[in-house]
């Protein structure tokens, strides 16, 4: 069994170099870019949402990743390690309390949004105060 941890760590290691992986969770909006295949041409597409949950370990973790296009709910589920992704942003840290926001598919605007959890040391309403 050790055999098998250590591969999949080089193996790890060999797909994660030279890419940067954030530290992100569920209720997090990312931006993930996707490197898109149309015939012999190559583009990144951009899919920005809320990471509704993350599953797996190692070599098989996954987050899943869900946005609303044109008023229907879209669901992505992208492997963290995946040569495909070009680069994952964290646009908004999201304060919940669950580790799978399924309970997002059936909720629809205010009801459906995520309370952001303070990014740094120093308060967001602290900062304002600072400014005036």
């Amino acid at each position: 069994m050790r055999v098998i941890d250590e591969l999949e760590k080089e193996e790890a290691k060999r797909l994660s170099k030279g890419k940067r992986i954030p530290a992100f969770g569920p209720g997090d909006t990312v931006r993930v870019n996707v490197r898109i295949r149309e015939g012999e041409r190559e583009r990144v597409q951009a899919f920005e949402g809320v990471c509704i949950g993350r599953s797996g370990g190692g070599l098989q973790e996954s987050f899943t990743v869900r946005k609303i296009s044109f008023g229907e709910g879209v669901e992505r589920v992208f492997p963290v390690l995946s040569p495909m992704i070009e680069s994952i942003e964290v646009k908004r840290r999201g304060a919940v309390r669950r580790a799978k926001l399924y309970y997002l598919r059936d909720r629809r605007g205010k009801s459906a949004r995520i309370a952001e959890r303070a990014m740094g040391g120093r308060d967001e309403r602290e900062e304002d105060a600072a400014e005036e």
